[in-house]
């Protein structure tokens, strides 16, 4: 027999490899292996914390609630405020408050500028947070951070011309210079409207720190999406840390905290709607003379021009008496 027949009885007695080997030889090998064909992402979901001195700290308490859109949709998780968090705040704005008022008032208005131009830059976000919580069209939204963003450009364009239209030299009858200048009120603790939920909030807050105060802001508990996305714009601006502090939650528990406080020199009631409890309000901040804004009966309409009002609303007037010739 030949060495080809031979070659060709034993290639035929050979059995076929088992589909397990084959199936060896191409299967990968390492993490791979191991990694699904089309793995599952899940999203952060986002907390929306405290704003207070420049960082974002959950509430001391511990607590939290559920923000919803208008049909009871879950929108996110918001830290619920405690009066703690509130005196908290207090000594933040109250410890920035000089190096703020004691800023030129053209450096005030280039902060609020450059704050202006990051929430440009965040636009579509601030549309989306507005047309969540307030259940608007996409265009009614996006109006409305338009017009949120352009107060908040005219409240920085105030900041160095309200001294001159404030200012005076006052006629006496008598030989002295008398001059009268304005001055920032102090610690301003504001209650932001409930709706509309950006512009709202601007139209109280800008005019405060612009006028050289510093605020603690209760943004309704509706209204923490936008408020806290604005906190992270102030957090990465020039903003100094103290000079607004945010808190989310109940306007009801946090109002008699921040009322009654010694070290808050004014209050905006533009947020409580209540008349009873706004009336409550006022008689406690008479205990140190407190500032009070309190709102017409009649609703506010956010989109109308804002005039000077809440620029003066927290000026205090100093006047200066001086011999002539001396």
């Amino acid at each position: 027999m030949s060495e080809k027949t031979t070659a060709k009885k034993t290639a035929k007695k050979a059995p076929a490899a088992a589909p397990e080997a084959a199936a060896s030889v191409t299967a990968p090998v390492g993490p791979e292996a191991a990694s699904p064909a089309s793995p599952v992402r899940l999203d952060v979901r986002k907390t929306y914390k405290l704003y207070i001195g420049g960082a974002f700290p959950r509430s001391e308490s511990g607590r939290s609630y559920q923000v919803t859109a208008p049909d009871g949709t879950f929108l996110a998780n918001a830290a619920l405020a405690s009066r703690k968090d509130a005196r908290d705040a207090v000594g933040k704005a109250r410890g920035a408050f000089s190096g703020w008022s004691g800023a030129t008032a053209y450096l005030r208005g280039q902060i609020l500028y450059r704050i202006a131009e990051m929430l440009e830059g965040r636009r579509a976000q601030f549309a989306a947070e507005v047309r969540s919580v307030e259940g608007l069209s996409e265009a009614k939204a996006a109006a409305e951070v338009d017009a949120a963003i352009d107060r908040w450009v005219w409240y920085a364009g105030w900041t160095d011309k309200i001294g001159q239209i404030r200012s005076a030299a006052n006629p006496v009858a008598g030989p002295f210079w008398n001059v009268s200048s304005p001055e920032p009120t102090g610690v301003v603790a504001l209650f932001a409207p409930e709706r509309p939920a950006l512009l709202g909030l601007v139209s109280v807050l800008a005019p405060a720190i612009a006028a050289g105060n510093t605020a603690v802001l209760v943004a309704p508990d509706s209204a923490a999406l936008p408020a806290v996305t604005l906190a992270e714009v102030l957090a990465t601006s020039d903003l100094p840390g103290g000079v607004v502090n945010i808190l989310t939650g109940s306007p009801a528990e946090l109002g008699k905290p921040l009322a009654e406080h010694m070290d808050v020199d004014a209050l905006d009631l533009a947020g409580i709607a209540d008349a009873g409890f706004a009336t409550s309000l006022e008689q406690m901040a008479a205990e140190n003379l407190k500032r009070v804004l309190r709102p017409s009966s009649a609703p506010a309409d956010w989109t109308q021009a804002p005039g000077t009002a809440r620029l003066t609303a927290f000026l205090e007037t100093k006047t200066v008496w001086h011999p002539v010739g001396a």
